[in-house]
């Protein structure tokens, strides 16, 4: 994980609830999207505009397991690789008291082969 940024992009927010932010690595073509979800489970729903048009990335996705759940299942978690672009919407569920980490980074074709696009 990066610790300086070139930019940042808050992609959803609640107040007290959640607060999903996009973020570019200072001098890199890699982003990273950190949510964090409050007591009640939620679905996400965020889009890669911010993305440079024209480019495909792998977007690994590390994020709360089916059961998952603060206080029973805090550890629960699925990691899974897609294809985006700047036009790609993700719709990712959040457990109670959980979040996701995305690392968004460009590939070449033979990581990429076999990747579903989102």
């Amino acid at each position: 994980m990066a610790l300086d940024w070139d930019t940042s992009y808050s992609l959803e927010a609640e107040p007290g609830q959640y607060v999903t932010i996009a973020r570019k690595e200072k001098g890199k073509n890699a982003w990273f999207v950190g949510s964090v979800g409050g007591n009640e489970a939620r679905t996400s729903n965020i889009n890669f505009s911010y993305l440079p048009a024209g480019k495909n990335y792998i977007a690994t996705i590390y994020a709360d397991a089916k059961g998952a759940h603060y206080k029973t299942a805090p550890q629960a978690y699925t990691i899974r690789k897609v294809l985006v672009n700047n036009k790609s919407k993700l719709a990712q569920w959040v457990a109670p008291g959980g979040g996701y980490a995305i690392s968004i980074t460009e590939g070449t074709k033979n990581e990429s082969k076999g990747l579903k696009k989102q």
